[in-house]
């Protein structure tokens, strides 16, 4: 017999989602992403620190936002809704206009102007959604899409949505499957917040639920130009080259502070030179090539075991990468340095590679 296929999320973990027997699957066979041990980064921690990387990348759109985008649109779908709609840093939009074409309902993007990676944009157009450039940055987006989905009748797909966050919580369970318990310590890119919330939020139904006996700690970083939770003030003009977490104001910024605070977790900020150096580091020494705003999760983690965090324990830690590179090429282009030029000709070749 051959084996059965991984069913997605919603099926898979239907026990512990709000689903019914009559809920619609609108599924991409997302979800089941590898936990990837560290080969290499981890000895920037500290010799008793286990690192796994939850790579997301290889999400159906590349990214964890699938995970949540699974149920919101069949829980939409649920109720009747024809069409989508939902601000986005690039992630968010690629995953609505995705699971919106499969449901075959409209989907409907407000992207800040000049500020969403093109290998994210390429895929909402990609998946037929109506994608507006709004002249104004994402908090100004998700501003314009609540107010549209309270007086029209579309279904609001950002994080506020609920059954987001249901969708997400399944990769901490994912998580725990495999390690057979959480990690001690559970690193997090934090933008707009839902993820923290929803890691938590998981973890701590598998604790309830009797599968596991104890919680981790929660570390979430933002970037150091768009921190209003590490500053505890928003910030209105967000700056990073982490476009997904270009974010100043949260909408799970409560959620994730009680997390942090629930978990005795920490949150720090991080420089842009800091992201783009992880960055670096996780494609270069462990062939995981993460969008910039997944390597803030590393960086942070580094950030800390120089300050001596780390030092003297033996422990677990998994910093969950949220995004394939692809999202952002343009960053990978300009990161890495021109190809070498030689001329037709073996000899020149040989000798450049000194082979010779």
């Amino acid at each position: 017999m051959a084996p059965r296929s991984w069913p997605g999320v919603i099926e898979h973990y239907k026990r512990l989602l709000p689903v019914g027997d009559d809920t619609p699957r609108i599924t991409l066979l997302e979800g089941n992403t590898p936990l990837i041990p560290s080969e290499h980064c981890h000895r920037r921690l500290g010799e008793g620190v286990r690192l796994f990387f939850k790579y997301e990348g290889v999400n159906p759109t590349c990214s964890f936002k699938d995970r949540g985008m699974t149920m919101a649109v069949s829980k939409a779908v649920e109720e009747g809704a024809q069409c989508t709609i939902c601000a986005s840093t690039g992630n968010t939009s690629a995953a609505a206009a995705a699971y919106s074409a499969r449901a075959g309902i409209r989907s409907v993007v407000l992207i800040p102007d000049g500020y969403v990676a093109l290998g994210k944009l390429a895929q909402a157009l990609a998946y037929g959604a109506r994608t507006i450039a709004v002249d104004g940055d994402f908090d100004d987006c998700l501003t314009l899409v609540r107010e549209i989905s309270d007086d029209y009748p579309v279904a609001l797909v950002n994080s506020l949505n609920p059954y987001r966050i249901q969708g997400q919580k399944t990769a901490a369970f994912e998580v725990c499957d495999v390690l057979g318990g959480p990690p001690e310590f559970h690193a997090l890119p934090v933008g707009n917040a839902g993820n923290i919330t929803s890691y938590w939020l998981g973890y701590c139904e598998y604790k309830e639920q009797g599968v596991t006996d104890r919680l981790p700690h929660m570390l979430g970083f933002q970037a150091a130009g768009a921190a209003p939770i590490v500053t505890g003030e928003r910030v209105d003009k967000p700056e990073t080259i982490a476009t997904a977490i270009r974010i100043g104001n949260p909408a799970r910024w409560q959620e994730a502070s009680a997390a942090l605070a629930e978990s005795d977790g920490r949150i720090e900020a991080v420089t842009d030179d800091e992201i783009v150096q992880a960055y670096r580091e996780l494609s270069g020494e462990e062939g995981i090539f993460c969008e910039p705003a997944s390597a803030a999760s590393y960086a942070g983690l580094k950030k800390l075991a120089a300050e001596g965090f780390f030092a003297g324990r033996r422990c677990t830690v998994v910093a969950t990468l949220t995004g394939h590179g692809l999202k952002d090429p343009d960053r990978a282009v300009a990161t890495a340095p021109e190809p070498e030029k030689a001329p037709n000709d073996i000899d020149a070749v040989v000798g450049m590679l000194g082979l010779g």
